[in-house]
Parts: C-alpha cells; structure tokens; sequence
C-alpha cells in the first residue's frame, strides 16, 4: 500500500491510541500471573497481537474483546509450544518471550520472525539467559532468531550491555520467576527511560528488585506475578508524529489521553518541539501544539529514539540546522533509521548527513517525490508527516507497515484535514 500525500492544513483533535510498550508489558506480566487479568484501553495493531499470540502458545489464555482484553496467566508454569512461535515484526515480542520461554520446565520453545526480525540482534540477550541457568541457541550461530530456548532460568550472574533496553527489560521481566536468585551488571544502557517503564510495573507487582542506579540489579527467584487490572496509558511514542505535524506551517492539533507523568521516554518529545519554537500548552490529559517559527537544536536521543524520523523532519523546517546525535541504537531497529531518514528525506530535496549515531538536518526547501518506508511504521508515519508540509505529491511506498503501531494513523491525519489518499 501507498500513500499519497499532498500539502495541507493541519487542525483539530486527536484521541491518541494506548502505549505498545505498555500493553506487552501488561500481556507478558498477565500471562505470566496467576489468576485473571484485565488489560483495559490496550493498543490493538501488529506488534501487540503478536505478543498476544506468543503468550497464548505459552499457556495463557487471552481473549481480545474491544476496550479490554481478558487473560487468565499461567502462573508462572508455561508449557511447551506445539508449534514455532512467530512474533511477525515485534522486536519487544521476541526478547520479552525469549526470557519467558527460558521457564519453561519441560521441553522447548523455537522463535522466529519476519525477515527484519531475523536481522535484529539478541545474542546477548541469549547470552545472559544462558548464563542464568537457560540453553537458548541462535540456530545460525549469528546471534539473530531463529531461537531455540530450553529452561531454566535458575539464577546466578550475569553482565549484560543494553545496547537495546528491551535485553534487560526482559531479564527484569523474567528472573523473578527464576528458581533463585540473580544479579544482573549492566555496563551499558541505552534507552534507560523504558527500564523505568518495567520497574514500574514490577513496582506494583510487588516484585522484590534492588538495584543500585541502573547498572546493577539483585533480583530474588521464586517470586509470583499478581493479576493485572489496568489501563494502558496513551502512546507518547505514536504523538510524537502529531506533536511534529503540530509544529508544521499553519497547523494546531490538541493531543488527548496523554499523561506527563507517565514513565515514557517520548514524553521529552514534548520539550523538545517547545524548543525548537512550536507553541505547546499542556492542560490536563490534552497537549495543543501550535506552529511556530521553528529553530534548529541540538538532541541527545539516546532515551527518546523513536523520535528520531519526526525529528529529522522538523529540522527541514527549522531555521539553521538540527542536529540528532547519541542514538546509535537507531540503526538497530525495524531498519538503519539513521541511514534510511537521510536517504528518503534527500529524496524529497533535503540536506541531510549521516551520523555515526544520527543526523546532522539542514534546513531545506523540500519537494514532492516517491519514498519508501522500508518496511518501518516510524519511518512511514513520519514521511507522510513530511509529505503534509511539502508541495506537490508524495507518495510513501509500504505505508502498510503503519499497522505495528498506529493502524488508524492516516485516519487520523485525514479527520485533521490531511490531503491523504491511500491505493493498494
């Protein structure tokens, strides 16, 4: 599917639609509870599906009714798979199941994914599990899924650089379900803001953690996971797009359901169009963003990488020049977001250099042209947001990979009075 997408005047309100990192949070933690649960306003796309289906291979049972989906955990006892698990694009899907499958008591789990996924690096995530008691083996030697997992976790310890957040978000997740106790180093840590996010949550478990900073953590073993009744808070990652296209020539859009003091990283989003010269007022749960005359700054996205594509847009816009560093993880994400924002935004006539760790955005006059979104929902979002504030036609090739996160997302932007045509 395609997009087509053509200058327009951006104005009204936005529902924004629940955290994925919340809802698999809540899934994995639910399905790994005793008793039932319920996940209240969840994220309904691809990603938060496949976490859905991995944890029901795994022995939980989930039913996805709209505005609530209802779990009854496994208590901590998983059974064997009778099949491959297949987390589709979820990158937090396969590290959070891996360290749930390294429970298992009896028999194995086999994870794998589509062709990005079996790009991504988990190696030493695996490694840590392994160290933990787990027999968790890429079946190519390279790190990547396919993964075979054998428990169990028994505990002991292990060193692990976080170039993700998500290989110690699933530790976190995991150990306290582990026959004994385990003491994770933590050398290297990108995205810290997310292992707040699952601290959070083992917080209101009650789940015995301490940790000093965020480079070591004890977690005692054969602890139990409480049924989960929750609302999943609105996505600051899925504003982010609204929170650029907001800042855009002549546009205002208010942003609703989001709450700043969420654990979100992306919230800083927020802070940082304000700095770059959009009007922005925040009023309880609602965020209006207006345009301003938007100046170049300097970010360090290393806890707020998503922001990266949005970002990268602003700064064709922003007077002088943008400059995104301190994100290398970027590159390791759904694609090389680094390398495919600076080619598809030079498509469309920007100045753009590449970073080791990010970007160096110009400010440009840009123009309509073909992009492609790479298969990576953040990147398509973001294009189209670019293509609303640029003349003539754009058109954004695989804008169904929009779906992982914000399946509604070009609904949305057309109820704003976005020029948006979508062909198969």
């Amino acid at each position: 599917m395609r997009l087509i997408c053509r200058k327009s005047r951006l104005h009204g309100k936005v529902q924004v639609p629940g955290s994925k990192s919340h809802t698999i949070r809540a899934v994995a933690i639910a399905a790994l509870a005793h008793g039932k649960s319920t996940i209240r306003r969840p994220l309904d796309s691809n990603d938060t599906r496949a976490a859905t289906e991995a944890y029901r291979a795994l022995g939980a049972d989930i039913e996805a009714s709209r505005g609530a989906w209802l779990v009854t955990g496994a208590g901590g006892e998983l059974r064997a798979p009778d099949d491959v698990i297949d987390v589709r694009n979820s990158g937090v899907t396969m590290r959070t199941a891996m360290g749930s499958c390294a429970l298992l008591r009896e028999g194995m789990a086999v994870l794998t994914g589509d062709e990005q996924i079996r790009r991504r690096p988990a190696g030493p995530l695996a490694n840590s599990l392994n160290d933990l008691g787990a027999d968790v083996r890429s079946t190519r030697g390279s790190g990547t899924a396919p993964f075979v997992v054998r428990g169990r976790l028994r505990g002991g310890e292990t060193s692990i650089e976080a170039v993700t957040s998500q290989y110690l978000s699933s530790l976190l997740i995991n150990c306290p379900l582990s026959d004994g106790d385990s003491l994770i180093r933590v050398p290297l840590l990108n995205e810290p803001s997310y292992v707040e996010m699952t601290l959070d949550w083992l917080k209101r478990q009650g789940i015995r953690v301490q940790r000093e900073a965020l480079r070591e953590f004890r977690i005692a073993g054969g602890q139990a996971y409480q049924p989960v009744d929750r609302a999943v808070p609105a996505d600051f990652s899925s504003a982010t797009f609204f929170l650029g296209a907001g800042a855009l020539d002549g546009n205002e859009i208010v942003l609703r359901g989001l709450d700043m003091a969420d654990t979100q990283g992306d919230k800083a989003v927020v802070d940082y169009v304000r700095e770059m010269g959009a009007e922005v007022e925040v009023e309880g749960d609602a965020i209006r963003v207006r345009a301003g005359d938007l100046t170049g700054r300097e970010f360090d996205l290393n806890n707020t990488p998503d922001a990266l594509p949005t970002l990268a847009v602003l700064g064709c816009f922003a007077a002088g020049t943008t400059r995104l560093v301190n994100v290398p993880q970027a590159r390791a994400k759904e694609t090389d977001r680094i390398a495919v924002m600076a080619a598809e935004l030079a498509n469309l006539g920007a100045r753009v250099e590449e970073l080791k760790d990010g970007l160096i955005v110009h400010e440009s006059r840009l123009k309509g042209a073909e992009v492609d979104g790479h298969g990576d929902h953040r990147v398509v979002m973001a294009l189209a947001v670019a293509g609303c504030a640029t003349p003539g036609a754009t058109v954004v090739h695989g804008a169904e990979a929009a779906a992982v996160t914000y399946p509604e997302f070009a609904d949305h932007m057309v109820s704003l009075g976005a020029k948006i045509r979508r062909e198969e």
